[in-house]
């Protein structure tokens, strides 16, 4: 860059003498008397000097503004870009075929575009434009011929409470069929994929076994492999990094909060964890599926990740995705998680607890029609300001267990399908230390990350 400077101001300095002496001899050979001819020598070099000058500023603030480009472009070079994001690995995967798109509302893209800001109509003043748009309206706008959509629980727009039956429809806005997995069609039918060569997955995972999300991913694999269509995943990072913690789910306990031998918390994206279903051949019949997985950029994962977006209407912000896994286990007792508060997934208790400093009364609201004590004074412990967990933490739950008096209605039905094994209830119905409870889960632990290593990507 210096040499070019130094080159640049030669030259000028030339441009000027030569000038200077072109100018002398015009006047020598002309009828100009003396006194004008001097005036004009002057006036001659005061223009030249003074274009150069200015030369010189438009040399150095083209080249200021370049680098601003440049320093702005390695910014959001530098970011963490989801599968979605990373189109050029995909959009050609895409290109002439009919597509159908497995998303919800955190199918988002971030696109990067420069415009110019100037409120000069004639001048030039480069800036940055981010959009966010949903990978369905970012597809349609690349011309990609998507045929329909296929929702998860909580449906398209991620409004459904969880559990709550949805019907097929049409979104308002593309006019497009959506498809409903869940409730009775939670693996999509032969006759709704007959008008698909490519299906795209792009959903938000948590890094919870009990989160669905992964369990519809099992199905679409299914029946992707089932049809003969390739599958595209496209990766976005786990909010809950590496924690991998927890007991292993035992076949016999397997239900749609819990279809594979993997602990409570995995420690993988849901790209990583497309692989190990394919790799382990936990499919039907051990038949395996057409897996493409598109990598997030800028990515490492031990980054911090907070997403942009709730994942589903019960995990507000980044504490509540945090305590999820640890929290969710009450959902299998007579304790409430917050569901029909503002702090869901970050207080929990019910009115059997012994009265303290924190209480709440769940009331309707989005998310939860019906919350668990609706209308009812719940006691128990506030978490919306404690230091991030890195494991799943048991002691709100024995805790819980251990203050309320009438102790067999504490357990439901519903609690060895979210712990995946009868022990964890009868560990601590029987008093065991949460030190030994999470020992016993160390051979298991174990095996699954020798399992889980070969389909790291991060």
């Amino acid at each position: 860059m210096a040499v070019i400077a130094i080159f640049i101001i030669g030259a000028e300095i030339l441009l000027l003498w030569s000038l200077a002496v072109m100018s002398r001899l015009a006047i020598k050979y002309s009828n100009f008397n003396g006194m004008i001819s001097n005036s004009i020598f002057k006036n001659t070099v005061l223009f030249l000097v003074l274009l150069m000058v200015s030369c010189g500023v438009s040399v150095k603030s083209i080249e200021e503004r370049k680098k601003k480009k440049e320093a702005a472009i390695d910014n959001t070079s530098s970011e963490i870009k989801t599968g979605a994001e990373n189109h050029g690995a995909y959009l050609p995967l895409l290109k002439d075929k009919k597509v159908g798109i497995v998303t919800n509302q955190t199918g988002r893209i971030i696109v990067t575009s420069f415009y110019n800001a100037s409120k000069d109509p004639n001048g030039c003043a480069k800036a940055i434009k981010r959009d966010t748009l949903s990978v369905v309206d970012f597809l349609l706008d690349q011309r990609i011929n998507i045929q329909k959509i296929f929702a998860p629980e909580h449906g398209f727009r991620g409004t459904a409470d969880a559990g709550e039956h949805l019907d097929d429809g049409k979104d308002t806005k593309t006019g497009l069929p959506i498809i409903s997995l869940y409730g009775d069609n939670k693996k999509p039918k032969t006759v709704q994929l007959a008008d698909i060569d490519v299906m795209v997955f792009d959903l938000q995972d948590v890094g919870a076994r009990f989160y669905t999300y992964i369990s519809s991913l099992h199905y679409i694999m299914e029946a992707c492999a089932e049809n003969n269509i390739q599958l595209l995943v496209l990766d976005r990072p786990n909010p809950n990094g590496g924690i991998v913690d927890g007991p292993i789910l035992e076949s016999e306990f397997t239900s749609f909060v819990g279809m594979h031998p993997i602990p409570m918390l995995h420690g993988m994206t849901i790209g990583e964890y497309a692989k190990m279903i394919n790799g382990e051949k936990w499919l039907k019949n051990d038949i395996q599926c057409k897996l493409t997985v598109i990598p997030c950029l800028n990515y490492k994962r031990e980054m911090a990740y907070s997403l942009p977006v709730k994942p589903s209407p019960n995990l507000p912000n980044d504490q509540a995705i945090n305590l999820y896994a640890s929290l969710c286990l009450f959902e299998g007792t007579n304790i409430s998680v917050g569901r029909g508060t503002e702090k869901q997934f970050q207080i929990f208790g019910s009115p059997f607890l012994p009265k303290g400093d924190f209480s709440f009364t769940p009331v309707p609201n989005f998310g939860a029609k019906e919350p668990v004590y609706k209308n009812q004074l719940c006691y128990g412990d506030d978490l919306t300001t404690i230091e991030k967990v890195n494991k799943l933490e048991l002691k709100w739950l024995i805790k819980a267990y251990n203050s309320t008096v009438e102790k067999s209605k504490f357990f439901n039905s519903f609690f060895t399908k979210l712990a995946g094994t009868k022990k964890l209830q009868q560990q601590i119905e029987l008093g065991i230390s949460e030190e030994k409870i999470r020992k016993s889960w160390d051979k298991g632990l174990i095996e699954f990350k020798e399992m889980r290593e070969k389909y790291l990507i991060y």
